[in-house]
C-alpha cells in the first residue's frame, strides 16, 4: 500500500508540473537567424526563469516573421536588419507593408558577420577579392587560397536573407552568386553543414562560433539587430525588452 502512495505523489507531482507548464504564459517572438542564435537562445532559460514566461522562437526568417507579426501570430519580429533595410527586403520579395509606421522598432543588439570553415580547414584569412571569388564560383579550389587541392563547398541558408543580403552587398559588387552552392535553411543548418563537410566554406551570425567549426579573418561586418512591434509593445514583449536590456546582457557574445 506504501509503494502504491508514493507512486500516486509522484504521479500526482508531474501531473502538477505539466498543469503548471501548460498553464504558463507565452511568449512568441518570430526571427531571422541574428536574433535566434545571438539573443534569443541564449537568454531564454533565464529569460523563462526570472519573468515566468515561455519564450517561443520562431525561426523562420525575416520575412515570415514580418508576416506573422502582420497577422498576429506572434508578439513580435526580429531580425539582422535595421528597419529601413528590412522594409527594403520585404518590398523585394513581393511583400511590401503598406503602412510601415504602424511598427514600433527598436535595435536590441549587435551582430558581427563571420565567415565560417571547417576546424581543420588551413585557411585563416581571407580577403574581400577572395570571398567575392569563392562564393562566385571563380575560385574553385581550396589550394588557390593556400589548402588542401579539394573542391570548395559554398553553402547558404535560405531563411536567412537579411545575413545573406548584408554579405553579398558587402562583398560581392555586381558578382552574382555561384549556383552550385549547398541549400541549408537556417544560420543553424549553416553551421552544421560547415562543421560537417571538410571542404565547405559559410557564414553566419557570430554566435555561430564555436568548437565545431572555425571562423576565419576577413573584412569585418556588422549590423542591427532590430525587434519589432505591431503598435507599442505588449506587457509581455516589454519584459523581454528590459531583460534583454538588463541581466540578459551576461549571457549574449559581444
Amino acid at each position: 500500500m506504501r509503494v502504491i502512495r508514493v507512486a500516486a505523489v509522484i504521479i500526482m507531482s508531474l501531473l502538477a508540473g505539466l498543469a503548471a507548464q501548460a498553464g504558463a504564459e507565452e511568449l512568441k517572438i518570430g526571427a531571422g537567424g541574428a536574433p535566434t542564435e545571438n539573443i534569443l537562445k541564449p537568454i531564454r532559460a533565464a529569460f523563462e526563469q526570472a519573468t515566468g514566461l515561455k519564450l517561443y522562437i520562431v525561426a523562420s526568417g525575416p520575412k515570415n516573421a514580418f508576416l506573422d507579426l502582420q497577422k498576429g501570430e506572434v508578439d513580435a519580429a526580429a531580425a539582422g536588419l535595421t528597419y529601413q533595410d528590412w522594409l527594403a527586403l520585404m518590398k523585394k520579395e513581393g511583400a511590401e507593408v503598406g503602412q510601415p509606421t504602424a511598427f514600433a522598432p527598436v535595435v536590441i543588439g549587435k551582430d558581427k558577420i563571420k565567415v565560417l570553415v571547417h576546424k581543420e580547414n588551413k585557411v585563416n584569412q581571407l580577403s574581400a577579392e577572395q570571398l567575392q571569388g569563392i562564393f562566385s564560383g571563380a575560385i574553385g579550389s581550396w589550394k588557390e587560397l593556400g589548402g588542401e587541392d579539394v573542391p570548395i563547398l559554398v553553402v547558404i541558408g535560405k531563411l536567412t536573407p537579411g545575413t545573406n543580403s548584408m554579405f553579398f552587398k558587402k562583398f560581392m559588387g555586381d558578382k552574382a552568386v555561384a549556383k552550385d552552392v549547398i541549400d541549408a535553411t537556417t544560420a543553424e543548418d549553416v553551421r552544421l553543414n560547415v562543421a560537417s563537410n571538410p571542404s565547405a566554406i559559410g557564414f553566419g551570425p557570430l554566435s555561430l562560433v564555436d568548437e565545431s567549426v572555425k571562423a576565419v579573418q576577413t573584412p569585418e561586418l556588422a549590423r542591427d539587430i532590430t525587434l519589432l512591434t505591431k503598435g507599442k509593445p505588449s506587457a509581455k514583449v516589454q519584459k523581454l525588452l528590459d531583460f534583454i536590456n538588463g541581466e540578459g546582457k551576461k549571457y549574449i557574445k559581444q
